[in-house]
């Protein structure tokens, strides 16, 4: 997961970042050293805290979700969007693979995988499946209705997100 990003045609910019990481330096300090480097808001918790990391990996998610300059771009973002703002799939530990959306109870680098699958599909529909790339809990009109499934789908009794690995 990628905790900078950025470009430049400046190899000397480059050299200074990678230096920086190198030494040590904090995220912080190496915006500093290098300014192309944007900053992608994952993983920047000191103290490790699995309720955190989780809110930092959505806050991650979001922010990709909302700069992607792919043609179905607004419908991931939709999905993104409507399950983060459902309580309880906020409080899972979100990834995703080939662009669906996972949620797992315990953070990287050790994932602990429950619920169904979420994908944003290229006609604007948005599926529900037991596996990555199945629908086979159902294809949704709205991003909302697919959250709805796939909370229906999780297992009672969850616990806050412990800390992977």
């Amino acid at each position: 997961m990628p905790l900078i990003d950025g470009r430049t045609d400046d190899l000397a910019e480059v050299a200074r970042a990678a230096r920086a990481w190198y030494d040590g330096a904090t995220l912080d300090d190496i915006r500093q050293a290098a300014p192309f480097v944007q900053l992608t808001g994952r993983f920047e918790v000191p103290d490790k805290d699995p309720a955190r990391l989780t809110e930092s990996e959505w806050q991650g998610k979001r922010q990709e979700a909302a700069e992607l300059e792919y043609a179905w771009r607004e419908t991931y973002h939709n999905l993104i969007e409507a399950a983060h703002a459902e309580p309880a799939l906020r409080a899972l530990y979100p990834f995703t693979s080939h662009w669906a959306l996972r949620f797992s109870t315990t953070t990287r680098p050790d994932l602990t995988v429950v619920g169904p699958c979420l994908s944003a599909n290229s006609d604007g529909t948005y599926g529900v499946g037991r596996g990555l790339i199945s629908q086979d809990l159902g294809q949704f009109a709205t991003a909302q209705e697919a959250v709805a499934a796939a909370v229906r789908q999780l297992p009672s009794g969850l616990v806050p997100t412990a800390l992977g690995g």
